[in-house]
């Protein structure tokens, strides 16, 4: 098991681990405390728990009006669960501005797929006419909150509706916000802010009552 500090002690970092297993139990205790794996090219297995942290409250919610419109006459459909390993490997192909590689390397890859049959990480499909997968939303579900990973998309905004089915449906569970764990532009324009690290651990450990996990 990995050894992770407070992240109420870490100060200005925002590492709170360096290397351990990449087990599905680091998993579930990493992100039972707010936080998550990201590796970096030579160095070992870093554990991030950012001290500004970027959520998503649904009550703050903006959908652009284009956006908006093309949500209502899309011909995509979208599942939940069917393609996880699928969204994941896609996912790890899609190359990122400003990256010359994918931080999905291939012990990410196989740790989230083993998560995902222990219950914990979630995907979201988007599925064209012809029923190619061309877009899709993962992450994880542990303690009361969704902490968003990675999106993909092979049509014109797949993903970004894929991300509002996740939203449609987490407010279902009665989950109120979603952790996007760093902004993006994207994320920044649907409404998400940065939070302090304090009052996102206050969130997360004062999960509300009622949730449905499934």
């Amino acid at each position: 098991m990995p050894h992770f500090i407070s992240p109420r002690d870490a100060g200005e970092s925002d590492i709170v681990g360096v290397g351990g297993p990449l087990t599905s139990e680091a998993l579930r205790v990493a992100y039972a405390a707010g936080i998550f794996p990201w590796p970096m090219t030579g160095y070992p297995l870093l554990w991030f728990c950012p001290h500004a942290r970027a959520v998503l409250d649904f009550d703050r919610l903006h959908i652009p009006r284009r956006l908006a419109r093309i949500r209502k006459i899309t011909n995509l459909s979208f599942t939940r669960d069917q393609a996880f390993d699928e969204v994941v490997a896609a996912c790890r192909r899609t190359p990122r501005s400003g990256q010359s590689g994918t931080w999905i390397t291939l012990e990410m890859l196989r740790a989230y797929q083993e998560f995902h049959r222990l219950g914990y990480a979630h995907s979201v499909e988007a599925w064209d006419e012809s029923g190619l997968l061309v877009g899709g939303v993962y992450g994880v579900l542990v303690n009361g909150y969704f902490s968003g990973e990675s999106m993909f998309h092979l049509a014109p905004n797949a993903s970004k509706l894929a991300l509002l089915f996740l939203i449609d449906h987490l407010a279902y569970l009665g989950i109120r916000w979603l952790d996007c764990q760093m902004l993006t532009p994207h994320m920044v324009a649907l409404g998400a802010h940065e939070i302090s690290r304090d009052e996102f651990l206050d969130r997360i450990e004062q999960p509300p009552s009622g949730i449905i996990t499934s």
